[in-house]
């Protein structure tokens, strides 16, 4: 958990885990992160190796490419391999900029 929390403090966003507190949500851009399961190795018949799944979830008004290469640039610097995908959310008036990736804990 240290090492993702380091990630985030890098890109220097405001950043809480699966959401802000009602009534403390800051204005965009901030940034949600999630671990909504795993991924790990097995041997012998017990996890060998834990690998956790991350979503780091980038909430911004309007699209804004160089925040993202910004948050891209962090992960790249972390040797992270992500994929990327997108959404407008009609009802709160944001984007989503969704980085999946896995990690060894």
């Amino acid at each position: 958990m240290d090492r993702i929390l380091a990630i985030l403090q890098e890109i220097e966003l405001p950043f809480a885990y699966d959401h802000f507190a009602e009534g403390e949500s800051p204005e965009p851009p901030f940034i949600c992160y999630l671990i909504p399961g795993s991924d790990n190795f097995a041997a012998d018949g017990k996890v060998y190796v834990r690998i956790n799944e991350f979503h780091i979830e980038l909430y911004t008004d309007c699209k804004n490419p160089a925040l993202e290469n910004s948050v891209e640039a962090v992960l790249d610097n972390h040797s992270i391999f992500y994929n990327k995908s997108e959404v407008w959310i009609e009802s709160e008036k944001l984007y989503e900029v969704l980085y999946t990736f896995e990690m060894e804990v």
